[in-house]
């Protein structure tokens, strides 16, 4: 990164900062067995995250989106996993010591996620408070096009006044990967998450973390 000052710190949520997986499995097979269709494996749903919850629905319900209870099916996940959401999810172990050192040294905080806005919102308010400054979910019905797009991105360095120059992205995927390259800024990737590191390093990843303490320490040496 050499002279480029980083400012800005813009995370992935699922997989980065929270393990959502459990709860995501559940309300995915609460909505399939709510119409009958066959359960999938833990494995499999975590497979399936990344590109949001009607992707994660298209993937899970057989046939995908041609099924006619597609829609009613995603409607049911949404409905069960917004009142089921912090059952069993939490932040990874690390993370709250990291983003106070990020706050502390006054990075500006940011989470983009291609989960449901409103669930964003929540999930950030309720394990991070003041340690996210600014968080944005999947908001197509305005326009917002959802990762890799970089429009989620934008709008956080908008918030900021930011520039892409000054602005690192820190995600657990493959998604995470293009998200920043379409932004034009560096990536850092965990393997702490829902991929794998020989997985991130076949998508293009060039730095990998395997502990949160490793993103504060790279950011006193670049």
């Amino acid at each position: 990164m050499g002279s480029k000052k980083i400012n800005t710190i813009i995370f992935d949520l699922d997989g980065t900062l929270l393990n959502t997986l459990d709860d995501l499995y559940e309300s995915t097979n609460f909505a399939l067995g709510y119409f009958n269709f066959p359960p999938k494996t833990i494995e499999q749903v975590k497979s399936f995250v990344g590109n949001g919850v009607e992707k994660l629905i298209e993937r899970a319900i057989p046939d995908g989106k041609s099924n006619p209870d597609f829609d009613k099916c995603l409607e049911v996940f949404k409905e069960n996993y917004s009142k089921n959401m912090y059952n069993k999810t939490a932040p990874y172990s690390g993370v709250i010591e990291m983003l106070e050192r990020l706050k502390f040294q006054n990075y500006n905080t940011a989470v983009v996620s291609n989960k449901f806005d409103y669930a964003v919102k929540e999930l950030c308010k309720k394990y991070f408070g003041r340690l996210i400054d600014f968080c944005a979910g999947e908001n197509e019905a305005c326009g917002i096009k959802k990762k890799p797009a970089p429009d989620t991105v934008i709008k956080v360095l908008e918030y900021f006044s930011a520039d892409c120059d000054n602005a690192l992205y820190v995600g657990d995927s493959e998604v995470d990967i293009l998200t920043a390259k379409n932004s034009g800024m560096d990536c850092i990737s965990v393997c702490w998450g829902f991929k794998s590191r020989d997985f991130l390093i076949k998508n293009g990843a060039k730095t990998i973390i395997e502990y949160p303490q490793e993103l504060n320490d790279y950011l006193m040496n670049n």
